[in-house]
């Protein structure tokens, strides 16, 4: 009853369903590429370059001839994909970091001030000064924004931490001679899970946009990687002749990442008792 009543409380929030459908959409796009797009993501036809929208190609095409439509779809699939990625990474590495530093108080004052470290770079520098060292390809921006982002969810898990460290339960199955290995496994890293899951939707979200703006910079993904940052950055020196260059992969990036901190609103209140209102 207590699963109905939340998820009755989740449905009810439009905003968190409407996301929701969003990121679905997205994600089913993605997954369903080669089915979905009209043409090839790289198939070039010049003497159809920079035609505007048309029931040939739905989003017009761009200054080599190849589909714009076609392009974005299977550029969800690298967005989907690195932002996939770089939840599972981070999420891992964050979370374990965090539960560890929150548990083990020798272990707090060394782990967290190396994630303070990272913090103290902003997030798209950080990144962009990992990616000149590693290379431009999908798995080094991956591997860059992990890396950016273990630290954000490292220290959501060990303020989670720090409190359930606290709660009486733990205390209880302390005295009654549970090892630490156990604590973690059965008490502390399941009741953090909650605030972390909340934090990985808006981590997926950070790490599309970052994504979208390394291959905007040309220190992302390769260019003959469709992804919707490339295709932004080859439709800036077109905007005023062909604006749906731009204009859609603009408008795919603000409705994926919109959809995700929605969900991720969502998320929120159906996981914090305190946020729904129930005592």
């Amino acid at each position: 009853m207590a699963k109905r009543r939340r998820m009755r409380r989740f449905l009810e929030n439009r905003v968190a369903v409407a996301g929701t459908i969003c990121v679905a959409l997205v994600l089913l796009l993605g997954a369903l590429a080669p089915l979905v797009a009209t043409h090839g993501p790289n198939e070039m036809t010049p003497v159809e370059r920079l035609q505007s929208p048309s029931r040939t190609h739905l989003f017009g095409t761009d200054h080599l001839g190849r589909d714009v439509f076609s392009r974005i779809v299977f550029g969800a699939r690298t967005s989907i994909g690195v932002g996939l990625s770089v939840v599972l990474l981070a999420g891992l590495s964050g979370a374990a970091l965090g539960i560890l530093s929150g548990y083990y108080r020798t272990l707090d004052s060394v782990l967290m001030r190396l994630m303070d470290g990272f913090m103290a770079f902003p997030g798209i520098l950080l990144a962009i000064g990992l990616m000149a060292a590693l290379g431009p390809s999908v798995l080094n921006v991956v591997i860059a924004l992990a890396i950016v982002y273990t630290p954000r969810i490292a220290r959501v898990a060990r303020a989670t931490v720090l409190v359930l460290r606290e709660q009486t339960y733990v205390e209880a199955a302390k005295a009654l001679g549970g090892g630490d290995g156990r604590l973690l496994v059965k008490h502390i890293a399941p009741n953090s899970l909650a605030a972390v899951n909340v934090q990985v939707t808006f981590v997926f979200a950070y790490a599309i946009l970052a994504e979208a703006a390394l291959s905007f910079l040309g220190v992302g993904a390769p260019p003959e990687v469709a992804s919707w940052g490339n295709i932004l950055s080859e439709g800036r020196p077109f905007i005023a002749r062909a604006p749906w260059m731009t204009l859609y992969p603009g408008v795919a990036i603000m409705l994926t990442v919109l959809g995700l901190n929605l969900l991720g609103d969502g998320l929120r209140d159906y996981l914090d008792p305190r946020l729904r209102g129930v005592s």
